[in-house]
């Protein structure tokens, strides 16, 4: 179990990063969904050890994360948005000589730990080829493979499928899947079907703030019934922002499409809509800038 109790950053110069965050994330997959800036990699930063909050705890199976972070390190993978590697290196040099880093000394228990990994992230064919040559997708996979060495009990991961198309996007999610099952996986996103796809507990971070959280079938089953589109012409918008709560909106043949929230039939050509879990995450960051 993690736990993350009352956690603020403020930067150097005044920013709010993290503004009393605290959850509870059980094994399994967990969704960290927000947008760009909302505090989603400072919080991962803070868990994964490489920056010291301003205040507030993290445990992780009894190891107080803060106070102690080598003893985290030795039980955490981690994959961040960006992360670096020598691209004219080897895919299994890359990862033989990262094994040495994790403390994975021994030669025949490195060759087997370097050879398991190619092999469930699906590079074993792959494996003399320089990661330079590698698709972004195959270089995700190949990050995943760094983050399991030394077998993790808790695996962080950083925007994972921005700017992968839809092929490696699903193998890449299975592969997360498969890892899922048995330890802590944190995946930081925000991208909706993601987190919809994969887990089965999810919070929404805004501005540093947790603004909700629970499963993505109960905060789904909680909108259902409130949601409403209707398509316009571009120019109603700015009307139907000022009438309506507009949480969001999509062009389809050359005519927008809108969803609005209300609790009873607001009338006026609205037609009511199934939520999805995007609908809950646009009508909760809507709230949350208006309570703002």
């Amino acid at each position: 179990m993690l736990s993350i109790r009352d956690l603020s950053h403020v930067y150097p110069r005044g920013v709010r990063a993290l503004d009393h965050v605290s959850l509870e994330i059980p094994p399994g997959m967990f969704g960290l969904l927000g947008p760009n800036g909302a505090g989603k990699s400072t919080l991962m930063r803070c868990i994964a050890t490489l920056q010291t909050p301003t205040s507030g705890a993290i445990t992780f199976d009894g190891i107080d994360v803060i106070r102690e972070p080598e003893k985290l390190r030795r039980t955490l993978g981690y994959l961040p948005q960006d992360f670096g590697v020598y691209p004219r290196v080897t895919a299994y040099d890359m990862l033989d000589h990262m094994a040495v880093l994790k403390g994975v000394t021994g030669r025949g228990e490195r060759r087997d730990t370097v050879e398991a990994l190619l092999n469930q992230v699906n590079l074993w064919s792959v494996r003399r080829k320089s990661i330079a040559g590698f698709s972004g997708g195959m270089r995700q996979r190949f990050g995943i493979a760094q983050a399991l060495i030394g077998q993790p009990r808790l695996l962080i991961v950083d925007e994972p499928t921005a700017g992968l198309d839809p092929e490696e996007r699903n193998r890449f999610l299975n592969l997360l899947a498969d890892v899922g099952e048995n330890i802590v996986v944190i995946l930081s996103t925000h991208i909706v079907d993601d987190v919809s796809d994969l887990c089965p507990r999810m919070a929404i971070i805004a501005e540093g703030r947790i603004v909700g959280q629970g499963s993505p079938v109960e905060l789904t089953n909680a909108l259902q019934g409130k949601v409403w589109k209707k398509t316009i012409a571009k120019a109603e918008l700015e009307g139907c922002r000022q009438k309506y709560t507009v949480i969001s909106t999509r062009l389809v043949g050359g005519n927008t499409v809108v969803h609005i929230v209300a609790d009873s039939d607001p009338g006026n050509g609205f037609a009511p809509v199934e939520a999805g879990l995007e609908d809950v995450y646009f009508s909760t960051l809507a709230k949350s800038r208006k309570a703002a």
